[in-house]
């Protein structure tokens, strides 16, 4: 499959809970490729989780349409194949895990759905390996860190073998440890195997990882590009009531310092590369 290719695709997506007044969506049109790792940024209640719950048909939109791959999400009759091709992860671990052991848990959706004996056991170890939970396959859920249960929702739902994975939030509740070993895993379904990724999130640290970050404000798409274009006006940032990432947030006092630092630098990895530049050019002074 190439790059270019249309995953998800919104079109002037309208959409409004009963007993809100406001619509939560307003005429938001954007698209994923396949393969595109996708960061979708926004203080609470701008849209980004009603968004998030379209592209796998938890919520259908009042206007416009939603199409995976050729299947719109308003034809019911493709609800499977829709759900076969986007998988969900959500914030809250425990509200999918059901069942006793880790592998069981992993294996539960397949049983479900008949999937044979040899097959099923073949898609959870692949699966459980991909997340990077397998030694942990005997298991009592309950007895896992947060971060360990996220990962075995994560192989629950690629065991299914999505082509996209949607993560709603689904750091929100983790620590930092947990956060960074999640995204590992994430990071590695995407750039390894090529499943495409879609995460809602708040923390600005992840977004920077993306291909693509989309911020969201009052229903509609306020911001859209790579990371460093998203994240290179701190203010405009600020403005939306977000966080700016942390990396840039310090060259930024640097620069008001006098310190030469590059607009560019947003990853924490940059950050240290320029810093470690600018004293070893200071020691050779």
């Amino acid at each position: 499959m190439k790059m270019d290719e249309k995953m998800i695709r919104a079109e002037g997506l309208e959409f409004r809970y009963a007993e809100e007044g406001r619509k939560a969506l307003d005429g938001v049109s954007m698209q994923v490729k396949r393969g595109e790792f996708v960061a979708v940024l926004g203080a609470n209640g701008c849209g980004k989780s009603t968004l998030a719950k379209h592209f796998n048909a938890i919520l259908l939109p009042e206007k416009g349409d939603v199409f995976v791959e050729e299947f719109n999400t308003k034809e019911e009759e493709h609800l499977y194949d829709i759900r076969q091709r986007v998988g969900m992860v959500f914030q809250n671990p425990d509200n999918q895990i059901v069942a006793t052991m880790v592998e069981e848990d992993v294996a539960f959706a397949l049983e479900n759905l008949g999937v044979p004996p040899e097959e099923m056991r073949a898609r959870v170890d692949e699966a459980m390996q991909m997340a990077g939970i397998y030694k942990h396959r005997n298991k009592a859920p309950h007895k896992l860190s947060g971060g360990q249960k996220q990962r075995v929702a994560i192989a629950g739902v690629i065991a299914m073998r999505p082509d996209c994975l949607i993560m709603d939030e689904s750091t929100a509740m983790l620590d930092p440890i947990g956060r960074e070993k999640v995204m590992r895993t994430v990071k590695r379904l995407n750039t390894e195997f090529g499943i495409t990724v879609v995460m809602i999130t708040h923390y600005m640290e992840e977004a920077v990882q993306a291909d693509r970050v989309v911020v969201m404000q009052n229903g509609v798409v306020e911001l859209e590009g790579t990371p460093k274009e998203v994240f290179r006006d701190s203010g405009r940032i600020r403005s939306l009531r977000l966080d700016v990432p942390q990396a840039k947030e310090l060259c930024d006092l640097l620069r008001e310092a006098g310190v030469p630092m590059d607009e560019e630098i947003i990853s924490e990895e940059e950050c240290a590369e320029a810093l470690a530049k600018l004293l070893c050019g200071a020691k050779r002074n």
